[in-house]
Parts: C-alpha cells; structure tokens; sequence
C-alpha cells in the first residue's frame, strides 16, 4: 500500500446526505469521519447533498445542510474547481463519498467525480451500480458459483405480475420482498401469508421500480468487512444477533433501537466456518468489482451453509455500523483505517491514470 506524504496536508473532501431514504445514516456516518479523521495528515472539507439534490459547502456535518454555502463545479478535468457565491474555491485532492443509497452508492456520483478526474475513496462506477442493484449482483454472484437464495424479480412495468402463489411455489414461505436497488432495509418486508403480500409488494415499488421475492433463510446474520485491492483482505466475520421482538433486520433494528441487537465481533464461529465465510466473501467482493473496501452480509444456517446476501459497497462508519468494528477487533483504529482508505484510492488512482486515453489513428474528423 502507498504511503501518504506528510509533507502537506491532502484536502480530503467527505461528502454526505445525498437524495436518498438513507440520507440520515450519511449524516451519522459522516459524522464519525469528521471526527476521527487523521488532522496531522488530512485537511477535512465537507460537502452536504441536500435532499433535494443541491450541493452546499458546510462547517459541521449536519442535517440542515442548505444553512451552508451552495457549491458549483468548473467542469476541468485538469484542474476542477469547487465555488461558493461567497468566494470560496476548493480544489480536493481527493474526494470521499459517504453516501448511502440512491445517487450515492449506485455509480451516479462515482461517475461524476471520475468525469472530473479527482481521486474517490471506494468502488467505482461499474461496481457500485452492479453492487448496489441487488437483481444484477445476484445474478452476477450466481454465475460466479456463489451461493446464493432462490429469487424471482418483477418490474413496475411489467404487464403481468406475480402471483401470491408463484412466488410461494419457486422461493417457498415466507419469503421477503425488496426494493431492488436500496439498502438499510427500506421497502424490505417479510411475507408469511397472502393477506401480507399487497401491502408488502407495494411498500417495496414505493421506491423502486423493480422488486426481489426471495426465498427466506432461517439462520444467522453474518457480516465480513473486506479492505484493499490487490490483494484485498477479509476480516474475521461478525455476527448481528437480532431480538426476537423483530422479524428480520429492519431499519430500526438497525439504527433506532439500540436494544433491538447484540453485536458479536468475531462472531462465535468454528475456525473452519470463519475461513469459508472469508472466502465467500472476497470471492463476492471480486465478482462485483470492488474497490478499497466494503461490507459482506451473509447467512449462515444450522446446517453450516452460508448464502450471500448483498454487498454494501460505502458501509456505514455510525456508532453501531460493523465494517470499523471488525477492523478495529483486528487492530485498526478507525482513524487509521481512514488513513488507510486514502492511502487505498490513491494507489488506485495512480495506476488508473497509467491507461492511455488518445488514439492515434488516420481518421478524419
């Protein structure tokens, strides 16, 4: 891994909240960063996404993030400018979006900063999109020889929908419905009888147009943080232990109720269940195409098979969030696996810039 220079400070812009139903898990998560981000090596500058979509240059990570400066952006890729009406100009050398969600973790803003040619902290622009679309990372994993839950996919748009009893007779009951393209469990419901389905389906279109009916496993909820590139490395698996007041792990469960869960880091797992956790979990990591580091959940039956159940690929640095804390168990801090993560997209982004983009040739144009 490069080392960063200490000889000046890296402007490291952390841009949070975005439009998206995980706007405040950003906010929370941002937060952290800001907090415990190295300030020997690292000047913080920190970008808000309003919820509406507008960019604003803050003081503080906060929810009322239109109180800060709206921002434009010179569209140079050789020298990209960020300005305040008041006179403020930022030029970042390197750019960490901790988004969750749509038009944050999907490649949308992933692409913008690679148009601008700035340096990002985390999986790029196919990866995210592929990550974060739950339909196309299934299949992809699926054709990877990944193990994977039995699932049938339904479009808003589709003429002729699912039926209750479809779906029952291919993924089995209950089965969960999902927004295909969220996280933080919002527009997930768990369907146990016909008289849950309607409302369950159209939760999850509420805020996608395509939706999962997946088949439901009763098991642990395993989570394996994964860090690096070339080549990347998986930590010990940790466990969410979920009260049995909830069905699933919900968004409450997940940041609202802190009495909802017990979080166990390392998970209590056979030294030979643990290994075959990491294996799956740097395999799904490398058949999505991701980049200096992500979050792996799994379930794991009693039976000892584990099935993968999606890629968060910008997980979250909150108080409860397990990526810092399984790294933190093996011995990185959460200041200095920030550091690390700088030191990650650098690396990567010098390679990238090995690539040549002009070619020379005798057409006319």
């Amino acid at each position: 891994m490069g080392l960063i220079s200490t000889m000046k400070k890296k402007k490291i812009v952390i841009l949070y909240g975005g439009r998206s139903v995980e706007h405040g898990v950003s906010i929370n998560s941002a937060r952290n960063i800001f907090q415990y981000i190295n300030r020997d090596l690292f000047d913080p500058i920190l970008f808000g996404i309003a919820l509406n979509g507008t960019w604003y240059l803050t003081d503080t990570v906060s929810k009322e993030i239109e109180k800060g400066k709206k921002l434009t952006v010179t569209l140079n890729p050789e020298a990209p400018v960020f300005s305040t009406e008041e006179g403020d100009t930022i030029q970042a050398d390197i750019v960490f979006p901790v988004l969750h969600g749509t038009d944050g973790e999907d490649g949308s803003i992933q692409g913008l900063l690679k148009a601008l040619s700035i340096p990002m902290i985390g999986t790029g622009v196919a990866g995210s999109a592929t990550s974060m679309n739950k339909l196309v990372a299934k299949r992809l994993m699926k054709e990877a020889g990944l193990p994977v839950t039995n699932f049938l996919s339904s479009y808003f748009t589709d003429a002729r929908q699912y039926t209750f009893e479809e779906i029952v007779a291919k993924v089995g009951l209950p089965f969960m419905v999902k927004s295909a393209s969220l996280g933080s469990s919002v527009g997930v419901s768990k369907v146990k009888s016909k008289s849950d389905f309607e409302s369950a389906l159209k939760e999850s279109y509420r805020y996608d147009d395509c939706v999962l009916f997946e088949e439901y496993i009763t098991g642990r909820e395993i989570e394996c943080a994964i860090l690096g590139n070339t080549p990347a490395t998986a930590s010990l698996p940790g466990e969410i232990v979920i009260s049995k007041e909830y069905e699933f792990y919900t968004f409450d469960a997940k940041y609202v109720d802190d009495k909802a869960v017990t979080i166990e880091v390392p998970a209590k797992l056979s030294a030979s269940i643990a290994s075959k956790i990491q294996e799956a979990a740097l395999k799904a990591y490398q058949a999505l195409g991701c980049e200096d580091f992500s979050r792996v959940d799994l379930f794991l039956t009693e039976a000892g098979d584990i099935y993968i159940n999606e890629i968060n690929t910008i997980p979250g640095f909150t108080n409860s969030s397990m990526f810092p804390m399984m790294w933190k168990e093996r011995g990185i801090s959460f200041t200095d696996l920030i550091t690390r993560l700088v030191a990650l997209a650098e690396e990567r982004y010098q390679k990238y810039n090995r690539i040549q983009r002009d070619y020379q040739s005798s057409l006319k144009y």
